[in-house]
């Protein structure tokens, strides 16, 4: 009876321990098939096995597929939008020498307004005007910045603002600054040998100086120099900062032209006349040049080619212009109209002779005398005139004839 009694109790036992057993394997399958999340604490103090790359976090979507009903598709991480809205332009560029400058042998810095971002700004880049173009000089997160250079010197520089997406404003306006020691009045250094002055600023910059261009063309008054201008360097303002368009040597009636562009687009455009010791002139005041269509070319003087000399003289406010026109074509020219385009404020039209002379708004045209009205091939004839004019007295910007452009001489 003892030993029947044994014998139950073992079988009850061990049906306990198969229906925890059972228990046990229910729990850790849990419903559906899908392995029962461990308790946290435990979770976490799980090793990885080795080599496993780690799932998605609680909340997140594993690769390919939507978290939270959200649909799948490109963007930033979640949910954001990129960020390619660009800071707004530094304004208010100013002088803004420090109370002590960091190099003793100059140091020139500006002052600007700070600009605004969706996400803030991190850095301004400020750049300098080298002989070869602008070149990033300093950065900084205020709105003061600067660089060393030669004391008593003046710097042309901009400066553009940097978020953290790495969008960049437009530039700022150009400035001319002088490099100094700080705020507080110092000893007049002694130059240093050699040509140190810079040539003078280019002014009367005038759009469409060849209407005929594909493009924009625009021209200037020549600037001054103790020695010579040798060259004048064009810089055209893109989305962040001014990149250099093309360099001109130095002539008596300077323009440039530029292709390529978009018709009906306007671009902004500076001039920068150079010397050959490196002097670089303070920029021109902006110019915004329309990129135009151009005319078609004129069937009236088929083959015509020719050149201008212009040489003119002053006393007090008259001011006398001799103009030899050449043709230096291979086809006979009979009957001619020669076409000066003066930049504002042009002079006033008193007199003139060989040929009969209007004045329309700042040109002046000379059409053929009977006398003198066929050139033949590399033949030429001079014409002239007087006029009224306020200092200083401002040359050509163009010269056509039969509305074709010539050469100067």
């Amino acid at each position: 009876m003892r030993t029947g009694s044994r014998s139950a109790g073992a079988v009850l036992l061990t049906l306990g321990f198969v229906t925890l057993a059972l228990l046990v394997a229910f729990l850790a399958i849990g419903p559906a098939g899908q392995a029962a999340a461990a308790p946290p604490h435990l979770a976490a103090a799980a090793p990885a096995p080795t080599g496993a790359q780690p799932g998605p976090a609680a909340g997140e979507a594993a690769d390919g597929e939507a978290a939270d009903g959200e649909a799948t598709g490109g963007g930033a991480a979640d949910g954001e939008a990129v960020d390619t809205t660009p800071p707004t332009r530094p304004a208010g560029e100013r002088p803004c020498p420090v109370p002590l400058a960091p190099s003793p042998t100059g140091y020139a810095s500006i002052c600007w307004n700070a600009s605004s971002d969706d996400a803030g700004v991190v850095a301004y880049d400020l750049y300098r005007l080298d002989p070869d173009g602008f070149t990033r000089a300093a950065t900084t997160t205020g709105t003061v910045g600067g660089f060393s250079g030669e004391l008593g010197r003046a710097y042309t520089m901009y400066v553009v603002a940097r978020d953290a997406a790495g969008n960049v404003s437009r530039p700022s306006g150009l400035i001319t600054v002088t490099a100094v020691t700080g705020m507080s009045p110092t000893s007049t250094p002694t130059p240093p040998p050699g040509d140190r002055l810079p040539p003078s600023k280019p002014t009367g910059l005038r759009d469409a100086c060849l209407q005929d261009y594909h493009g924009v063309t625009f021209c200037w008054q020549p600037s001054t120099d103790n020695v010579a201008v040798t060259a004048y360097d064009v810089y055209r303002e893109s989305a962040t900062g001014y990149v250099k368009a093309g360099t001109l040597a130095a002539s008596t009636f300077p323009n440039f032209a530029e292709s390529g562009l978009v018709t009906g687009q306007r671009y902004t455009y500076v001039v920068v006349a150079r010397d050959a010791a490196g002097n670089l002139s303070a920029p021109s005041d902006p110019l915004s040049a329309l990129a135009r269509p151009g005319l078609p070319s004129p069937t009236s003087s088929p083959g015509l080619e020719c050149a201008v000399s212009y040489r003119a003289a002053t006393w007090g406010p008259t001011l006398s212009a001799e103009i030899t026109v050449r043709n230096t074509g291979t086809a006979v020219i009979d009957g001619w109209t020669l076409t000066l385009d003066y930049p504002e404020p042009a002079p006033r039209l008193v007199a003139g002779w060989s040929a009969d002379w209007t004045q329309s708004g700042a040109r002046f045209s000379g059409a053929a005398r009977s006398w003198n009205k066929v050139l033949r091939p590399g033949s030429s004839t001079q014409v002239g005139f007087t006029a009224s004019h306020t200092a200083p007295a401002p040359a050509p910007v163009s010269f056509t004839l039969n509305g074709r452009p010539c050469a100067t001489a």
